[in-house]
């Protein structure tokens, strides 16, 4: 049966010999996580190892009919679909700060250059990964350290988050989905993508994503470009309104839908199938 693995936050890199791999911190440990032709696979680097990271999973053959069959015909290619949920709230802000206003290339190598330069390296089983600075850290930074790898504009928003997470991490990653997105709006410089994007990559629940997303339409529409997508509307209010019909009242299916769709555009797959679509 074929597996496949959400690649779709930035820290997840593909070596020479197919492998793929991302280092996370869970609390006080890290971890390295590899995806190959076995499948995922975790292994605590350093800390305790009681904090083990969460997956989420997805049957996309198990969509209702109210998706279109072009659809749920390809989704259900990719085969039962695992993401790696993201156990630090910190990181899921970052990555959802450095994704704002770049295409996800941009903001992929703007993570990887930002992690590499200022955060920790991981190493494990010959890998070497990098997590993300600390919010310390971040707060220590100058400006000079922000403008010289590019991320100048974000400077204000991931000094402000910085700072809330430190205040409120704690109480925060305590809260469902949905609470969660609304307290990341206090921060200055979250708005309301930014806030579900993050909530979403840490919880792992895909129902509170926001499912205007130009990844959410793009690979929709080339992936059943006969359906007539509202993409006229470049705000995605149109989209997300269409989008939720789709998927129907079941918050369970709007997951399933939405994490299948950013799967199939960035992905590694056992079995077959492996890579990048």
């Amino acid at each position: 049966m074929t597996t496949t693995m959400t690649t779709d936050h930035p820290a997840w890199t593909e070596d020479l010999g197919g492998t793929w791999a991302r280092a996370v911190r869970a609390g006080e440990s890290t971890w390295m996580a590899t995806f190959g032709p076995a499948g995922l696979a975790l292994e605590c680097v350093e800390g305790p190892d009681d904090l083990k990271p969460r997956t989420t999973e997805a049957d996309p053959a198990a969509l209702p009919q109210s998706v279109p069959a072009e659809l749920r015909a390809e989704l259900a290619d990719l085969g039962t679909v695992v993401r790696l949920a993201n156990p630090s709230l910190w990181d899921a802000v970052t990555t959802a700060i450095l994704r704002q206003i770049v295409r996800a290339q941009q903001a992929r190598i703007l993570y990887q250059r930002w992690s590499r330069i200022h955060g920790t390296p991981v190493t494990a089983s010959g890998l070497t990964r990098h997590v993300v600075p600390s919010p310390e850290y971040v707060l220590g930074l100058d400006d000079e350290a922000f403008a010289t790898i590019g991320a100048k504009l974000h400077k204000p928003k991931l000094r402000a988050a910085a700072a809330a997470v430190l205040t409120h991490g704690d109480e925060w990653a305590q809260l469902p989905p949905a609470q969660l997105a609304a307290a990341l709006t206090t921060i200055a410089g979250i708005g309301p993508w930014t806030a579900h994007a993050a909530a979403a990559d840490f919880t792992g629940d895909f129902t509170v994503y926001p499912h205007s997303d130009l990844a959410v339409r793009t690979w929709a529409s080339k992936i059943a470009p006969s359906q007539d997508w509202p993409l006229a509307d470049k705000t995605g209010r149109a989209f997300e309104k269409h989008w939720r019909r789709q998927a129907g009242p079941a918050p369970a299916d709007l997951h399933t839908l939405t994490l299948t769709t950013l799967t199939w555009g960035s992905h590694a797959r056992t079995a077959e199938h492996t890579g990048p679509r």
